[in-house]
């Protein structure tokens, strides 16, 4: 930590506090995520290591927020990141009417570039949100917070937990549009109410795999059919509507890929995506950030005189990762 000079605290998150902070040789901003380990004999968290190797399965692309160094620190370690200025939250938060068109298709296609990059490096990112799409000083959105992420290979028949808390392309999309999400549940029950009254109850001839879920038959709602997103999202274009349609989709063979979005016809007719330097870049708040699920308290707080040997971190796991020298 002593090649960097702390300037003010970002955030906290599940794993840590996030600072911004300046290399004392360089001059480089960058935000520094601070992850303590809560119980020694754990180890390192699950989350933060599949953050660490998803970032390092993709760190060439442009819309992924780059990960500079990872290096120990007392009873944990520091990530440091290039530092955003702002996240797509906070755009959609402070702008006064629902976003231009050609604002709204720019941060999209970035986005879309972003997952596509993504996917063709089987890498799953399962917690797409505005809040972890960061703007930079530049207008430039990027993918952050790999800590739900896999890496996956299309031909295996693997299953994957449905405990995430992803939005997903497409209601991301639906969120610039209406200025609000489409879906504003508190909890599972509430969130499934949200969807269903405007894509319907979703049946087997719609959706034929519906009944392997293993969930399929504890639950059950009253027959719905879904309602018109023109009725929904009246101010929105047809082709607006068009492309949303093809991303809520109850079968997920059926939803549009990233790759196909970005030659939707969408994207080529008026008004065009804008540059980013034309997007509104608001200032992250001042004061300390709103936790975000913070989990349980840390048992372990960081102190920079405690001999490294004294915790379980295990450099080896990180060590490719740590600057030479």
């Amino acid at each position: 930590m002593e090649q960097y000079c702390i300037l003010g605290r970002i955030g906290e998150g599940a794993h840590g506090i996030v600072f911004k902070a300046k290399h004392v040789e360089t001059g480089e901003i960058v935000a520094l995520k601070k992850v303590a380990l809560r119980r020694l004999e754990d180890g390192i968290p699950n989350q933060v290591l599949r953050e660490i190797k998803a970032l390092q399965e993709i760190e060439d692309s442009q819309y992924v927020v780059q990960l500079k160094a990872v290096f120990p620190h007392g009873a944990g370690f520091v990530l440091a990141f290039e530092f955003m200025l702002s996240d797509l939250a906070e755009v959609v938060r402070h702008t006064q009417r629902p976003l231009a068109q050609a604002q709204v298709k720019s941060y999209l296609q970035m986005l879309l570039k972003g997952v596509a990059f993504c996917h063709a490096n089987n890498i799953v990112h399962r917690d797409l949100k505005p809040a972890n799409l960061l703007i930079s000083a530049s207008g430039q959105l990027k993918i952050a917070d790999f800590g739900l992420a896999r890496v996956f290979s299309p031909d295996s028949n693997r299953l994957y937990t449905h405990q995430v808390a992803t939005r997903a392309v497409g209601c991301i999309l639906g969120e610039l549009l209406n200025g609000s999400p489409l879906f504003p549940g508190e909890n599972d029950i509430e969130q499934l109410c949200c969807v269903l009254r405007i894509l319907g109850t979703p049946s087997p001839q719609v959706w034929p795999e519906i009944t392997e879920l293993p969930d399929y038959n504890k639950i059950s709602f009253k027959e719905q059919a879904p309602v018109p997103l023109e009725e929904v999202l009246p101010d929105a274009s047809p082709q607006a509507l068009d492309l949303l349609g093809r991303f809520l989709l109850y079968p997920p063979q059926q939803r549009i890929s990233a790759s196909q979005a970005l030659l939707h016809h969408y994207f080529f007719t008026a008004p065009l995506p804008v540059h980013p330097s034309e997007l509104p870049i608001p200032q992250r708040p001042g004061g300390p950030a709103p936790k975000a699920h913070p989990g349980p308290p840390h048992v372990h707080d960081f102190h920079v005189d405690r001999p490294l040997e004294e915790s379980l971190l295990n450099p080896e796991l990180i060590r490719p990762f740590i600057p030479e020298g």
